[in-house]
């Protein structure tokens, strides 16, 4: 089976897209998560469901504050993939 390369190509900017889309919510998840172990382990607390709720409201707010952002990038790739036709 053979690919166009124009097919190839969009679809590796659909996933890049993506990725950059969902990168500053899952970092803050990421960070949230490790301050939270950081303070579990200093103070001997070793309850799994501690570190649920910081991350995910956590994570909740981030993509609240880069919603506007998210929007506007996905505008831009959709009227570069309008421009293709």
């Amino acid at each position: 089976m053979t690919f166009d390369d124009s097919t190839v190509q969009l679809v590796r900017d659909a996933l890049i897209m993506a990725l950059k889309t969902a990168a500053p919510i899952l970092a803050a998840g990421m960070i949230i998560g490790l301050v939270v172990s950081l303070v579990q382990s200093v103070t001997s607390i070793q309850d799994q469901t501690i570190s649920f709720v910081p991350k995910i409201v956590g994570m909740i707010v981030v993509a609240v504050l880069v919603v506007p952002w998210i929007v506007q990038r996905m505008v831009e790739y959709s009227a570069g993939l309008f421009r293709l036709w």
